[in-house]
């Protein structure tokens, strides 16, 4: 009977033996894994509506976002809303899944699931400061939050992780993804006496005042997106009159806003660089990635370049500012893969794809996006 004994306790130390020594080379391997798939731990986004993942749910003030959160926002890849601007994945979300991170909760929704980062932006933002817009009594702007919002909620967040302050700017494992702003400052003031030289100058301004306060916190690593070719949007081609054109069919005038509002934006950026030389910070072109597609739409795997999968209106457009996406007399594409314009203001998931693909994989980003992963794997 004790040699039976025996036998038992050497079998069960032999088990134990076994699955101890399984489960350090599990964790050693996921470790592993989590290294070579893992560049950042985290990541905090800001931007406008491109770039939202759920900040409008629910917002403050006037209700111009309530269509985003019914159907068929979100159906081609979430099944439901959730109150992205689009019928599925947007930029982020890509960038997201390419860094092996979980999609980033948004700020006024995370209900504490932050551990991987969190989405400051917020649709209809602006990069000026919304009494500039009362002021003007430019009453387009229905949002009363700015990039300065999402620096106040950013720094009220950093105040809630309750850590002293070096830890809390220890930011080694994190990437700042600086979505897209400025569009809703341009839209806001169209047909007011307000020049586009005012809103390019006021705008980078307060951008850059953003940017630099990330850079003071000791962010090392960011990537700054410029402003798309917002010409081609469904909105600026129903609006603009026929003979405002550029050799792409897009609406010139507007796509001159963008063009020239981000060689300011990159001067900037050149600036910083100099400035803060400890930190890597990257131009996402997204201004030329979008014209690339526009120039080979096919290439790319699309069939219609300016009417809106989602929408209501007569041809060529399908959208019309009064039953827009969302709304009850609106209807949806079959195939929206096949579109680049989503509602009309937004994008498809399908082109969202592209642009986060020609961001990471492709020559879109200065420097390159490869460049900021490996600087970061040489510093550890």
């Amino acid at each position: 009977m004790a040699s039976c004994v025996s036998s038992m306790s050497s079998t069960i130390l032999i088990l134990i033996a076994i699955c101890t020594l399984s489960s350090l080379l599990s964790a050693a391997s996921a470790a592993t894994e989590e290294g070579r798939t893992r560049p950042f731990k985290r990541v905090y986004a800001f931007g406008d509506s491109f770039t939202d993942t759920g900040n409008t749910k629910n917002a403050e003030g006037p209700s111009g976002f309530g269509h985003v959160s019914n159907s068929p926002y979100g159906t081609t890849f979430f099944n439901h809303s959730t109150n992205r601007y689009s019928d599925g994945r947007l930029v982020i979300d890509f960038v997201a899944e390419a860094l092996s991170l979980p999609y980033l909760p948004p700020y006024r929704h995370s209900k504490g699931n932050d551990t991987f980062g969190v989405n400051f932006a917020v649709a209809g933002s602006t990069a000026i400061n919304h009494l500039f817009f009362v002021k003007h009594n430019l009453s387009l702007d229905i949002t009363a939050q700015s990039i300065q919002t999402q620096m106040i909620w950013f720094n009220r967040y950093l105040e809630s992780q309750e850590c002293q302050e070096s830890k809390c700017n220890d930011f080694d494992d994190t990437l700042f993804w600086f979505g897209e702003i400025g569009v809703n400052d341009y839209a806001y003031t169209l047909g007011s006496t307000v020049s586009d030289e005012t809103i390019r100058k006021l705008a980078i301004s307060s951008v850059s005042g953003a940017l630099q306060t990330l850079l003071e916190k000791g962010a090392k690593y960011l990537v700054v997106q410029g402003m798309p070719l917002t010409g081609c949007l469904t909105l600026s081609m129903y609006l603009a009159p026929p003979d405002d054109r550029d050799d792409i069919r897009c609406v010139k005038s507007v796509n001159n806003q963008s063009y020239y509002h981000n060689l300011v934006l990159q001067d900037k950026l050149q600036e910083f660089r100099k400035q803060y030389p400890q930190a890597v910070i990257l131009y996402a072109d997204y201004y030329d990635a979008y014209r690339t597609v526009m120039k080979n739409p096919s290439k790319y795997g699309f069939k219609e370049t300016f009417n809106v999968c989602c929408g209501s209106g007569e041809p060529p457009y399908n959208f019309t500012v009064f039953a827009t996406c969302g709304t009850p007399n609106a209807t949806v594409c079959s195939s929206p893969s096949q579109y680049i314009n989503w509602d009309g203001v937004h994008l498809t998931e399908a082109m969202y794809k592209v642009i986060s693909s020609m961001f990471l994989q492709g020559n879109f980003t200065q420097p390159p996006f490869n460049f900021l992963l490996e600087k970061k794997e040489r510093v550890g």
